[in-house]
């Protein structure tokens, strides 16, 4: 049982007790018809408009019965009671109403909430109700409600004049803030219902109890900027200071406000209710806004059924207000102000109804003061008579429909400098809109539905675009200069020992590779989106093939050079076979060319687009925020793609470098410029293990990227053409008839064999160098003693010669042949001896250079 059926029960409950109390009750004087009111004036919350709409009550009273044409012999008198805008209490009124002497006739109730319960349990008394301020949309159900009328247009009526405007200023992205009440969860369902029919977009729907704290914060996270506002003015309040604080108003927002409230309603009660924004901040928060409302004040300087005009019946409803305290003077109305026609029209109606149901039961006999809670005759003689009543009255021409609704024009408002303007008007019947064209929008232009993103592709640089490909078109020519050198001249030594083909081909693969610099800078500014694919395929073919062509070229001189210098029993004049070098880069491209094709075949790259947070532009104030998006060319498994292709170039490129380290001071006459490559294959392997890592990771900096790998591209083309063909250019250059090119001539070339052959003599010679001073010490210390020796023979000699004379001749002759002979003996002893030495040394090491200085030697020892 919801809360209403429950309230709706205990009255049953209740006035079923009560009954038999009031059936001796007085049923007041026979001229007097009786009907009930109920008024929210003293409360604290939701609608409080019978501070305005009871004294416009009182107002239509005087004239009715001052009217003699109109309930004749009868006076109507208003029993009322305040209800706070509370179900509960209001239901606790309309009981003491009902059970306390006099009978009633008809009950005029405000207040949705209140009506709601009020009408659901006046079906059980057979008492119409008439509704003067409800807008409800649930009040329009018949079955619920079968005995309501209401004066006030349903809240429905707004809903397809908030659309109308929605087309017109071409919002179709709307927000929704509504206060926790059934008025205006129905509403807000239909305005739903209705956006769903015009394709408009609800971006959120956002409800709170009291505080709208929270619900308005949502509002600016979903960027809300057209917003439908549903709750009560106290509400209203709090909703307008959070508004300001959160900066959602102004000239990128746009608010639509029920019409009802009072004008002044912004600068209301801001202390009473603890409202922490001044009123010039109310007051900057509430420009702009617009409202939608019934009419309720007739638009038309016309006589109404009073005899009044709507102006004149102003004046006097100011005049009662004034006698009531509120200081109208200084625009000060009370609360329900703009309702207040509807309760005068409203007593009009009943005082109409009264009249036409009188006439009916006239004819049989009967009266209004026979009307009993049980007699549904009569109270269906009411129903039909109101039904049926029209007139034009201070709210206009007040008619119902068969759901018991107001049928009224819808009007427009917008707040300019502190008031309210009317904007036009809207007729839901015809679907008329009637604009006066007098809208004032800040900023000076209306206000869009959301913030505008513009998608900005992100770009190279153009100066930077037309350097590289300047640079790339300079290299370009350059190479296919040195091609026609190369072909030009392949009649040289130089030139031949160099491979002039695997040279050529180097050359294309740096051609290749200089053109695919230009690929890379080229974007969105010069392709379609459709035709981008086609340049990513086109990057990843050039790229890779150039460089398989450029390095590969480089890569297989390496190699064979290596396997040249490392073969054992290699013949020193055997020539390296250019086959072997083509078949290597033919083998390294028919990689490339399965690499590609499968990944072109089964998983091609596409064009995807990179987002990044939004910015706000540079000049304009404008609500526009900036998407800045950067082209890719990816693939569903491209990290799978570039792993492949990343691996097999990096082998290539460490298996280079290897092969480039082992043979770094070798050189072959088959080959005269492998140190040159190899310096080449240094300096690309270091760049391109630098740049790809690099370049992945600046990959969202288009200027930084393409300028990153673009300048490692031609650094590595420019480096490997300057240091294999400018040492030949040089060489061509001085030596036009290829006579004396020293520095390219295999025959006087000092390979690495030389160099460790020639090491090794010079360790040799010095080793022997030591040897013979050795020996040449020897002999001169054998040298000394042979002349020791003589000195020593002499002394002897000369001493025998002065002795005994016996045998002096035979001894003289002896001796002298003797000492002569003895000297010579050992001179020719000694001398074979020294030779034989010499010859020891020298037979132990047998070199060349060995041998002579040995000889040399000797020689001089022998002179």
């Amino acid at each position: 049982m919801t809360s209403d059926g429950a309230v709706t029960f205990w009255i049953f409950l209740l006035c079923l007790i009560g009954t038999p109390q009031l059936e001796g009750s007085e049923a007041g004087r026979p001229d007097e018809l009786h009907i009930g009111g109920i008024f929210p004036i003293a409360g604290k919350g939701g609608w409080q408009g019978g501070q305005a709409c009871m004294p416009a009550a009182r107002l239509a009273l005087d004239d009715v019965n001052k009217e003699p044409n109109l309930l004749p012999g009868f006076k109507l008198i208003l029993h009322s009671n305040d209800s706070e805008c509370e179900p509960g209490l209001g239901a606790s009124v309309m009981y003491n109403l009902l059970y306390n002497k006099p009978q009633k006739l008809m009950l005029l109730a405000g207040c949705s909430t209140v009506c709601t319960t009020v009408a659901e349990a006046a079906k059980m008394w057979n008492l119409i109700v008439l509704c003067y301020g409800a807008s409800s949309p649930a009040l329009s159900d018949r079955k619920r409600f079968p005995t309501l009328f209401r004066t006030h247009p349903s809240a429905t009526v707004h809903n397809p004049t908030r659309i109308k405007l929605m087309k017109k200023f071409g919002w179709s992205r709307v927000a929704i803030l509504q206060q926790a009440e059934e008025v205006f969860i129905s509403t807000v369902e239909d305005l739903e219902n209705r956006c769903m029919e015009a394709g408009v977009e609800i971006v959120t729907r956002q409800s709170f109890l009291s505080d709208p704290t929270d619900a308005v914060r949502n509002l600016r996270r979903q960027d809300a900027r057209i917003i439908v506002g549903l709750f009560y003015v106290v509400a209203a309040r709090r909703v307008l200071c959070e508004m300001y604080k959160q900066q959602l108003y102004g000239r990128a927002h746009v608010w639509f406000f029920i019409g009802w409230y009072e004008d002044n309603w912004y600068e209301a009660n801001l202390e009473n209710e603890g409202i922490t924004c001044t009123v010039e901040q109310m007051r900057i928060a509430a420009e702009g806004h617009l409202t939608t409302e019934a009419l309720m004040w007739n638009q038309n300087n016309q006589t109404t059924i009073s005899g009044m005009t709507a102006e004149e019946f102003r004046h006097r409803l100011n005049h009662a207000l004034i006698e009531e305290g509120y200081d109208i003077n200084h625009d000060r109305y009370p609360e329900g102000y703009q309702e207040a026609p509807l309760a005068y029209d409203a007593v009009w109606s009943v005082a109409l109804a009264f009249n036409k149901t009188m006439e009916r039961l006239t004819t049989r006999k009967k009266s209004l003061r026979d009307f009993t809670y049980t007699d549904k005759e009569i109270a269906d003689d009411i129903y039909s008579a109101m039904n049926s009543t029209q007139f034009l009255g201070v709210s206009g021409v007040v008619a119902f429909s068969s759901q018991g609704d107001r049928i009224a024009l819808t009007q427009i408002e917008q707040m300019v400098n502190g008031k309210y303007e009317k904007l036009g008007y809207y007729d839901t019947q015809l679907d008329n809109l009637t604009w006066l064209n007098t809208e004032q929008w800040i900023g000076g232009k209306v206000p869009q539905d959301r913030t505008i993103v513009t998608h900005v592709l992100r770009t190279v640089s153009l100066p930077l675009f037309v350097c590289m490909c300047t640079i790339s078109c300079c290299g370009i020519f350059v190479a296919f200069a040195l091609i026609i050198f190369n072909i030009w001249n392949k009649h040289r030594r130089v030139i031949q020992s160099s491979h002039p083909v695997c040279n050529t081909i180097m050359l294309f693969g740096v051609i290749i590779c200089l053109i695919s610099v230009i690929l890379l800078g080229m974007d969105g500014r010069f392709v379609s989106p459709d035709e981008y694919p086609k340049i990513c395929q086109a990057r990843a073919w050039l790229l890779s093939t150039g460089f398989t062509l450029a390095y590969g070229a480089m890569f297989s001189k390496v190699w064979r050079v290596h396997r040249f210098t490392t073969k054992a029993k290699t013949d020193p004049k055997k020539k390296v076979e250019p086959w072997k070098l083509y078949t290597m880069v033919s083998g390294l491209l028919s990689i490339d060319l399965v690499i590609l094709l499968c990944w072109q075949i089964f998983d091609p790259l596409q064009r995807i687009l990179e987002t990044f947070p939004l910015e706000d532009p540079v000049s304009t104030t404008d609500d526009i925020k900036i998407r800045p998006e950067l082209e890719h060319c990816e693939s569903e498994r491209n990290s799978m793609w570039l792993g492949l292709v990343y691996g097999v170039k990096g082998l290539i490129l460490v298996f280079g470098l290897f092969l480039a380290y082992e043979t770094r001071s070798i050189k072959v006459k088959q080959i005269n410029d492998s140190r040159y490559v190899g310096m080449s294959i240094y300096n690309v392997v270091v760049l391109c293990l630098i740049t790809a890592p690099v370049g992945m990771v600046i990959a969202s900096q288009q200027d930084a990227s393409f300028a990153f790998v673009a300048l490692a591209v031609i650094f590595c083309c420019f480096l490997s053409m300057l240091l294999i063909f400018v040492p030949k250019v040089i060489e061509v250059i001085r030596h036009p008839k290829d006579k004396a090119e020293s520095k390219y001539n295999p025959d006087s070339a000092i390979s690495k064999e030389d160099e460790e052959r020639y090491q090794k003599l010079v360790t040799e010679n010095e080793e022997l160098q030591r040897l013979i001073t050795q020996k040449e010490e020897k002999i001169r210390v054998l040298r000394q003693r042979l002349v020791e020796r003589d000195v020593n023979t002499k002394g002897t000699e000369l001493n025998g010669a002065s002795g005994p004379g016996i045998g002096a001749g035979g001894a003289n002759g002896n001796g002298n042949g003797n000492g002569n002979g003895g000297t010579a003996t050992t001179s020719l002893a000694i001398q074979p001896m020294a030779t034989n030495i010499i010859s020891t040394a020298a037979s132990a090491h047998p070199t060349p250079a060995a041998t002579l200085a040995i000889t040399q030697d000797t020689h001089e020892h022998r002179t």
